[in-house]
Formats: C-alpha cells, structure tokens, sequence
C-alpha cells in the first residue's frame, strides 16, 4: 500500500503494527491447554428424542441450547417439511451456528453446534436433553481451524 501512496500524500492505511494490533482485537480463535483454534464443533446424535417435528419448539430448544453456550443468536430458520414429518433447521450465531435435522418417524436428530470465542458448545447439552428427551446421546468434538 505504501510504494501507492504518492510522494506528499498521507496514506490512511495504518502501519503494519496497528494492522497486527487490530487483527489481535478481532481474532476470535480459542487458545486452550496450549492449543489455538476457530472454534468448538460437535456434532450430536439425538436417538429415541421426542417433538422432533414441531418447528416451534425445536426453535425454542436451540436457543435455548446457544445462549447456554453464550452465544449471541442473529437469525433462526425452521422449516417443516410436512405435518408430522421432519424439520431441517439453523440458528446464526455471532460465533457461528447451531443447525438440526429430524427424523421424527426414527426418534432420530442430527445437531451440530460450532461456536468460536469463549462460548462453551458443551453447556448447550442439558437443554438438548431436556427439550428432546433422548434416549441415547453421540457426541463427537472436532477442533475447527486448527493452528497448533
């Protein structure tokens, strides 16, 4: 940026140390146990769950799930695909996202919650089981935007 900035022109561009300082403030990579990463991703197995075909409370229990997170929710989506039948569905969030899958006609749903920053994925748990009664939960962890 500096070799296009004309000879007596200032440049508004701020110096490679305020870019790096700047950078550093909006970085929102996690650093844990010596480990620096995007975010937290798990992805759940809810089997034997109940109400996974009312889009309203499916949406009442992922919000309910992020802000236990901490999470900040922007925008959510729902859509029921038939009376009875299943819901696909996503939370946004400032930190990522939270999404769902149902199966109501196996008790089955597929979530998945990514989320960056100080927000804990694993405290969203108690009120996935809670809201959907499963039977059985599978949980898998992957660290997203792994630097080392």
């Amino acid at each position: 940026m500096e070799a296009l900035v004309q000879l007596g022109m200032v440049s508004d561009s701020p110096s490679d140390a305020q870019t790096d300082e700047i950078r550093e403030t909006k970085d929102y990579f996690v650093h844990r146990n010596g480990v620096r990463y995007a975010g937290t991703h798990l992805i759940i197995d809810l089997w034997g769950a109940t109400n996974l075909d009312d889009p309203d409370h499916i949406d009442a229990v992922l919000r309910e799930g992020a802000l236990a997170t901490g999470a900040t929710i922007l925008h959510g989506h729902f859509h029921h695909f038939s009376p009875n039948g299943g819901v696909s569905g996503v939370l946004v969030l400032a930190e990522s996202h939270v999404s769902i899958h149902t199966w109501p006609e196996r008790d089955y749903a597929a979530l998945d919650i990514f989320v960056c920053g100080d927000c804990d994925p694993y405290k969203a748990l108690p009120a996935l089981k809670k809201g959907f009664l499963a039977e059985r939960v599978q949980l898998a962890e992957h660290k997203r935007g792994l630097i080392g």
